[in-house]
């Protein structure tokens, strides 16, 4: 893990490797790309259009903007055009322990037992890293009837394809399922995740990044890890509501988004939606949908 100038004498490269089964990676990745893109649009005369559902930390955009040397574009952000205040519910359980703590996923288990009775299943159950999914498949076995699909039994695509046509399939993942997933419909009205997704301490590259914001003056956990996790967090998060006409309970499981002060820019960075800390509430929206569903059937 060592820090070097690349050949431009502008760019530094944090040089890293990783291994896998089948071999290993070289890796030099930039330490900070902002110069770099600003001397790539230097030689286009042309607009550039940036546009996603995860840019913003809360309506901020300043994180995305400084990683690309962007800082003097003019922003927007529209709000969504799915109704959460109808449509969804956050559910923050009181969690005792912390998420450091060797018991957390236990924990974290036990309070998803009662939201996945409440949806009848259909849910995914995202984590933020392997060991966390593997001990909450092994307990959940024990506690809920419902199918179970583990990233990791098959590729993706296929756990996909066996989700949607499984009714009541709970599908537990990691980091592959927190984006680029779109499922509709009644197959997915509950989205649980365990932790807020803060990379992992020993990444090469996050490393080189803090120290160069040490070194700058800033508050790399701040400035770099929490706007970082964030917009993990809302791609997570968007799982839940793709479609107008999809309901369902958001699980936010880590209790530091009510102890800490930065949990507050978590929260206001998810899409504006009813809370509550009561289980009841879960059990009473599950309730109140599937009454409606049940008078518009009498209906027709």
């Amino acid at each position: 893990n060592e820090t070097e100038p690349a050949d431009t004498g502008v760019t530094e490269l944090v040089q890293w490797y990783e291994i896998n089964n089948r071999g290993f990676l070289l890796h030099a990745t930039p330490i900070d790309v902002a110069a770099a893109f600003r001397s790539r649009r230097a030689h286009y005369n042309c607009s550039w259009m940036f546009t996603s559902a995860t840019l913003a930390v809360g309506d901020n955009f300043s994180h995305f903007q400084q990683r690309l040397g962007v800082e003097e574009a003019d922003t927007h952000c529209w709000g969504s055009p799915f109704d959460y205040e109808r449509q969804a519910l956050m559910y923050l359980p009181r969690i005792a322990c912390e998420p450091r703590d060797r018991d957390y996923t236990r924990a974290v288990v036990e309070a998803a037992v009662p939201v996945l009775k409440a949806s009848q299943g259909h849910a995914f159950f995202l984590f933020t890293s392997h060991r966390a999914l593997r001990q909450a498949a092994e307990l959940l076995v024990e506690q809920i009837s419902y199918p179970i699909m583990v990233q990791g039994d098959a590729p993706k695509g296929e756990l996909l394809e066996r989700y949607r046509a499984t009714p009541h399939c709970v599908l537990l993942g990691t980091s592959s399922f927190w984006e680029g997933v779109d499922v509709r419909g009644e197959s997915l009205t509950c989205v649980i995740i365990d932790k807020l997704p803060f990379a992992a301490p020993d990444d090469p590259v996050m490393q080189a990044r803090m120290q160069r914001m040490q070194q700058q003056g800033q508050n790399p956990f701040m400035h770099y890890q929490v706007p970082e996790a964030v917009i993990s967090l809302k791609q997570g998060v968007g799982r839940l509501i793709r479609d107008v006409n999809d309901y369902g309970v958001l699980m936010l499981c880590d209790p530091r988004l009510t102890s800490k002060a930065y949990g507050k820019i978590f929260l206001a960075s998810c899409p504006a939606m009813p809370r509550t800390r009561e289980i009841n509430d879960v059990n009473d929206f599950y309730a109140g949908i599937r009454a409606v569903a049940v008078s518009a059937g009498d209906a027709d």
